[in-house]
């Protein structure tokens, strides 16, 4: 998996490769795309405008800053997953309202179960067209914060990244000709170095210490937390954290 950066600070663009990942090497690509717009004065209208009428993922056009990013796997053109973080000076309730407005136009479908509102922060759960979705809204420096998140259930299937109904699928492998294991929810798993074969391991939702070792070496100790339905890729980088694939 490699990661790409595309920056954008006014009509200026380009792209920016940070890193890569040793899993499913060439077969994964997360991509993002970042924008800053000039401070506005604070709001004063509840009305907020979407900057594009026409985006999958709307933002709306008062924004200060925002950014997107998307997963995709080799041979499957549509991606795995599409994200959109956004800040707009606006109030919550004001933000909450354009995306109810601005999803439903696009047939997301608002689910019940979950959902939670309140003065500074809300979180919503949808039924996309192309799969689960979920908007998280929060306050900070005055400014309210956008989460939005879309799962493609179709292209993760043929990725072979969908976990088992209820459960959520961690991924990793190790190219390296030395040996690795990952010491999870109280099993030790054994990778063998130098083979771009990909491991998976279905867990139920909860948050999970692990520890990873390369040739009797710990590389990293850290927690992981997951719920029903995501896939993760753990990497042997020293310092890269998992990445939310699904």
């Amino acid at each position: 998996m490699t990661t790409a950066r595309r920056l954008m600070r006014g009509p200026t663009r380009w792209l920016l490769p940070l890193c890569g990942f040793a899993l499913l090497a060439g077969s994964l690509v997360a991509a993002s795309a970042v924008g800053w717009m000039p401070h506005p004065s604070p709001l004063t209208s509840a009305a907020l405008t979407p900057a594009n009428p026409d985006a999958d993922m709307p933002v709306p056009k008062q924004n200060n800053f925002f950014s997107s990013n998307t997963t995709h796997t080799t041979g499957i053109e549509v991606p795995l997953r599409v994200g959109l973080e956004a800040h707009v000076q606006a109030q919550l309730s004001d933000v909450l309202a354009f995306y109810r407005t601005e999803l439903a136009k696009r047939g997301w479908e608002e689910k019940p179960d979950g959902a939670v509102v309140a003065a500074d922060h809300a979180q919503l759960a949808f039924a996309a067209p192309k799969g689960p979705a979920t908007l998280k809204l929060g306050r900070a420096k005055d400014e309210t914060t956008v989460s939005l998140v879309q799962r493609n259930t179709e292209a993760a299937a043929k990725a072979n990244v969908l976990p088992m109904p209820g459960r959520a699928r961690l991924i990793f492998g190790y190219l390296v000709p030395n040996v690795a294991s990952l010491t999870i929810n109280d099993q030790t798993i054994e990778i063998a170095g130098g083979e771009n074969h990909p491991q998976m391991l279905d867990l139920p939702p909860g948050t999970y210490s692990y520890e990873l070792v390369v040739s009797g070496y710990r590389l990293r100790t850290d927690t992981i937390t997951v719920a029903s339905g995501e896939a993760w890729s753990i990497s042997f980088d020293d310092d890269k954290k998992p990445d939310q694939i699904y």
